[in-house]
Order: C-alpha cells, then structure tokens, then sequence
C-alpha cells in the first residue's frame, strides 16, 4: 500500500510539473517570457514594512519575493511573498491591477518569483499588508516545493538540497543570517584591535601547524604533489617574522577525517598571532572577543545551547591540565614521575592507549575521557604535556609542559592557543620527533618545513596566538543541533554518482 500511495504521489507532481512547463511555453509562445527579465526596482524589504509601518503607511513599495500561498476570491485575492527578510501579504483586486493581470495572478504557482508594487495598508483584521497595483512574474518555479505547513523535514535533503531548505525553513534562513553577523563582528573586534586579515596560501606542499591528516592532490603544471592546508599557522607565523605584528586569517582548512555532529572534513578556521604577546594575552582577547560578538549579535553575554546556560559576562575559568584531570578522575600527575607508572594508571581506570604514547600523551587521553565532557562554562585548560605541542614554549620553571591552553564550552574544544615556540633550534629538535611519530604509523604528525625553520632563523618575537573553530561558535551561538546545520553545503555523500 505504501509503494503504491509513493508511485500515485510521484505521479502527481510529474503531472504538476508538466502543466508548468506548459504554462511557461504558453508565455513564452505570447512574447512574455519571464525568464528575458534582467532586473527589477526594489525599494524595501517585507521586515523593513512591518517594523517601520507607522512611516511606511500609505506609501508606494516595490518589492520582490517568492510566492509562497495563494488564495483566490473572485474579484480579490491574497497572496504572500518571501524575500530575505520575512514574509508579507499582499491583496490583489481586479480593479487596482487590470482584468489581463489578474487572469495573469490567478494562473500564478507556488514558488513563482514576483516583483509588487503597491500601498502599504492593513487589512480588516489587523495584518500589515500591501495592496497591489502591480504585479510582474520575474522567474517561472519549475519544481514543486514541498508542503507548506510541514516545511522540508527530511535532514538529509535540507542538507543537500539547502536552497530549498533556506525556503521553507525560517530557523535555517535566521541561522545562516546570524552566522554572517557574527564573522562580522569578529572582523570589526579584530580591526578595532589593529589586527590585519590577509589570506594564506590552501594548496601547500608541506600541510603542518595542526595534528591531521590532510588532502592530497597532484598540481599537473608543476608535476608535483600538493596538499590542501589542515591549519593557517605556519604562513601566518611568517608574516610574524615579516613584522605585520597583529594578523588573522579567516578561511576553510580541509581534514581527512570523519564526519558527525562536530566535524566537516571541509570546515572555517580563524587563526590570529600578536606579536610581544603570550597565551595569556590570547585568554584576553578570547574572554573578551566571545563577549563582544554575542552582544552584538545576540544582545546578550548569556547564551542557551541545547536547554543549558552558559554565562560569558563572568570571567571565564582557568585550570590547569594537570588540576582537571586531578579533579575529574581522581588521579594527581604530579606524582607520576614514569612512563610505566602512566601505562599502569591508564590500564586501572580503562584507558585505551597506544605503544608510541609518552607520559604526556597519557595525560591527554585521562583528560579526553574524564575531564572534557564536564567543561559546560567557558573554561580555559591550560599547560599541556609537551609531547602533543609541538610548536609551542616550554613553561620556563617546568620544560615537561608548554604555555598553551585549549577553550572549552559545552564540553567542546572552542579555541587551542600557544606561547608561540620561536626557537629555530629546539623547533627544528620538535620537527624531528614529529617525523620519528610519522614513521611509526602518525598520519597526523608533522613533517619538517625547512621554510619555516628559515623563517624562525631570520627572528620571530615572542608571539601569542590561537585558533578558533568558527563553526562551532557558530553552533553555540545559534544552538544548532550539528555543524552541518550551520554549513550552507556540507560534505554529503553523493548518490549514483551525482549528488542530488
């Protein structure tokens, strides 16, 4: 029963689109077809209408939009437009537009993009409206939208089909409009800081600065591999040593790795470095950066996600890696002095690890599995094991450690920063245990830049600086269930061959 009430809806909608295409033959074959149409005079918005209607009463609009329902009464009708700010309805009678265009109205499809002038007024019942004296059909729908009052509900085709998506969903359309404020408010932050954005190179024959595995590719006029860049960090670095003292790069990094609800193989990161700064400078700018960008975009420092509150007018907290992990399994690193005292800790409380794996490398994993998932506040985990920073300063009174810190809210890594490492020789020494990883089975480790340990050798100053995952902040801030939900295309897997 259920294959055959699919094959009969099937049959229905290739019946709706043909009778489409005849309509747009039957205009085409009269001069008028809509598609020759090059532009058309708006002079607001359907949001601009309805907040400001006390000015905009009585005056002439025109505006352009999509329709999205339509009801035909005799000698009037009603229709509602979408255009990018919102919805507006509009009252069509035969004696304001002609009796050709409104044959013309009535014959008119969901979907269908239309231009309207009118007066704005409000009707019997109180809705702000516009009375069309105009109306001028600018681009023939094809397809047939899904149901008005169910919208699109199938996750994976809102994913792929995202322009329909952003149609019939107004939460996806806000989503993306809030994403775009809040880039530009973290540019407008940075700028007013004296912070430059420049852009860096995505295609590298060296992909460091982040422990992933990268893209590769083959760059024919060259007859030479290339790979797509998994962080902004080393080109950014060198403008360091170039003497352009603040920089930052919003741009996509490319990780081949998998996906779920946090991670896109295909994802926007923003790195910035200050230079005769240090990660406690970056703790700074991060509390105050966050601060500035959900005021601005959402008029508030206390933001929801998922039903919990998270507060980013208190000053954020600050823990060592060695503290969170005393403090949410129990187990004090300071008095782990061997690596065989870290295996046997990892074995007693069931952590999985690997040969290859330094003392360092155990305490990340105790952190990974009891520490992470209960930093719901904004938190800044501090002073990691050198072994997992290769390119970071060794805390002065305890070479074990480096300065850097990893921002975590909602028990998500938000941000990573450093005391930047600036020595060419102890660099070059990292490098060569990165590569000692690789030929152990690390797809993720580094391999040595002699381009950059060239750089570090001219002088670079002591330098702050730090990565943050824009999508995630993106995710918080608009409490999108999965990152997907704030990528207007998301890696999808394509279907025969082509995705659809």
């Amino acid at each position: 029963m259920a294959e055959q009430q699919k094959k009969a809806q099937e049959q229905d909608i290739n019946q709706l689109r043909k009778v489409r295409r005849e309509k747009l033959a039957d205009l085409q074959d009269n001069g008028r077809n809509p598609f020759e149409i090059t532009k058309y005079d708006v002079t607001c918005h359907a949001m601009d209408i309805k907040d400001n209607y006390a000015e905009m009463e009585g005056k002439q609009v025109r505006l352009a939009g999509r329709v999205m329902q339509k009801r035909i009464m005799g000698k009037a009708s009603f229709c509602n437009i979408l255009d990018q700010s919102g919805n507006i309805q509009s009252y069509v009678a035969r004696d304001s537009v002609g009796e050709e265009a409104y044959k013309d109205f009535k014959k008119l499809d969901i979907g269908d993009i239309v231009g309207l002038a009118g007066e704005v007024f409000t009707t019997k019942t109180g809705e702000i409206s516009v009375h069309a004296s105009e109306i001028t059909l600018l681009s023939k729908s094809l397809q047939i939208l899904p149901e008005k009052f169910h919208g699109l509900t199938n996750t994976d085709m809102r994913y792929r089909q995202r322009y329909v998506d952003l149609i019939m969903n107004p939460e996806a359309r806000d989503t993306f409009i809030k994403r775009s404020k809040i880039l530009s408010a973290i540019r407008r932050y940075l700028d007013g800081q004296g912070f430059l954005e420049v852009e860096t190179p995505m295609l590298v024959s060296n992909a460091g600065g982040a422990a992933a595995r990268p893209f590769e590719t083959h760059f024919n006029a060259l007859s030479e591999d290339f790979k797509l860049r998994i962080s902004l960090e080393l080109y950014l670095k060198r403008l360091i040593v170039g003497g352009l003292e603040r920089v930052y790069e919003i741009g996509r990094v490319f990780r081949n790795e998998g996906l779920d609800t946090r991670h896109n193989p295909e994802f926007t990161l923003m790195e910035l470095y200050q230079a005769y700064t240090d990660y406690n400078g970056m703790m700074d700018l991060t509390e105050n950066l966050y601060r500035h960008v959900a005021q601005e975009v959402l008029g508030t420092t206390t933001i929801t996600y998922n039903g919990v509150e998270m507060d980013l007018g208190k000053p954020f907290e600050r823990i060592t890696m060695i503290d969170a992990v005393k403090k949410y399994a129990g187990v004090d690193w300071n008095e782990v002095e061997t690596l065989e005292q870290a295996r046997a800790l990892a074995k007693e409380h069931h952590v999985e690890f690997e040969d290859r794996h330094k003392k360092g490398d155990i305490l990340s994993l105790f952190f990974e599995a009891f520490a992470e998932e209960h930093l719901i506040q904004p938190t800044f985990v501090m002073d990691h094991p050198i072994e997992i920073s290769p390119l970071t300063k060794k805390k002065p009174d305890n070479p074990d450690y480096v300065e850097r810190f990893e921002f975590f809210m909602n028990g998500w890594e938000m941000a990573n920063a450093y005391s930047e490492l600036n020595d060419p020789i102890d660099q070059r020494e990292r490098f060569k245990a990165q590569e000692e990883l690789l030929a152990q089975g690390d797809e993720e480790a580094n391999t040595t830049d002699e381009d950059f340990l060239n750089a570090l050798e001219i002088g670079m100053p002591p330098t702050g600086g730090i990565g943050f995952g824009i999508d995630r902040m993106c995710m918080l801030l608009t409490d999108a269930a999965a990152i997907r939900d704030v990528l207007l295309f998301p890696t999808m897997k394509t279907l025969g061959g082509k995705d659809q």
